[in-house]
């Protein structure tokens, strides 16, 4: 009985853990070819604008970006933070519409700028 207690116990911790960040699977996905690629950076865009089909990276990101500008990305593995100060900074200065947009549905009222 007690082995399945602690079966029981380190199930909750592992489920705990998991929700305390954010996937990390998707990491190794080359950002930089996105942001050079048209077709892919327009992919991912219409996929977060609700015009397009989604990847299952694009759902991911969709799914948690809501939540991650609210609490101010504490899910986010070091390699997240960095990478999007990276798509930011690329968006802001070389796809300003597309900022402007994406900034006009995830964050209406600038709470998060």
């Amino acid at each position: 009985m007690k082995f399945v207690v602690v079966i029981a116990l380190a199930l909750l911790a592992m489920v705990a853990a998991q929700d305390s960040q954010y996937t990390t699977k998707y990491d190794n996905i080359d950002v930089e070819e996105i942001l050079r690629s048209d077709r892919l950076f327009n992919n991912y865009y219409k996929c977060l604008m609700d015009e397009g089909v989604c990847t299952p990276e694009g759902n991911e990101l969709k799914r948690v970006l809501p939540e991650a500008l609210e609490n101010k990305c504490a899910k986010c593995s070091e390699k997240q933070r960095e990478t999007s100060t990276k798509v930011i900074n690329n968006l802001m200065e070389n796809r300003p519409e597309q900022w402007k947009s994406l900034r006009a549905k995830y964050d209406p009222d600038n709470k998060y700028a």
